[in-house]
């Protein structure tokens, strides 16, 4: 009797051990898949490394704000995922701006995605990849937000954000101008 029950007890423990290498085959990377991210992941490669450069900011009524912008970009595991880290500061140095965004390709929707995070929220949200720059957008409430950049025709990354609120015209937010430093 103990022998059999031994046998149960095996027999459910040898069960459970192959559902679990299941799970962990199934979560194990897609060699295809994998090539066809990077690949995809390829068409931002001029976005790598650091760039500098004026922003202006209008945030409300009054003065815009002039600051110095620093985009960081580097491709994480292995060419599967570009990291985006923006940095505004003033005149004296002093940061004003922070933000950190991730860019992958995501083979389910056939598309690249963005996920921006600043001041403790974050959205994610599809991004147009052309030859020349990028474009994405989110809703907060009623208001539409686009940012747009491009490449200009000397090599410079030109960003803008527009804001649409309902029944207003469209208006500028931030414009920068960015050279590739390395």
């Amino acid at each position: 009797m103990k022998a059999m029950g031994r046998m149960i007890r095996l027999g459910v423990f040898g069960a459970a051990l192959a559902a679990c290498a299941g799970v962990v085959a199934a979560q194990m990377p897609n060699a295809a898949e994998m090539a066809t991210q990077k690949e995809a992941m390829q068409k931002l490669a001029f976005l790598a490394g650091t760039w500098q450069g004026p922003v202006t900011v209008q945030a409300g009524p009054g003065e815009p704000q002039h600051l110095t912008q620093t985009e960081t970009v580097e491709y994480k595991l292995g060419g599967l995922v570009m990291l985006v880290e923006g940095k505004s500061a003033d005149a004296a140095g002093k940061a004003e701006f922070e933000a950190l965004a991730t860019i992958a390709w995501d083979e389910t929707a056939n598309g690249y995605r963005i996920r921006a995070y600043y001041a403790g929220h974050y959205v994610d949200e599809p991004l147009t990849v052309e030859k020349d720059g990028f474009s994405w957008g989110f809703d907060t409430g009623p208001v539409h937000i686009e940012n747009t950049m491009r490449l200009t025709s000397d090599g410079q990354w030109k960003e803008e954000t527009q804001v649409t609120v309902p029944h207003r015209p469209s208006f500028q937010t931030v414009e920068m101008m960015l050279k590739h430093e390395q």
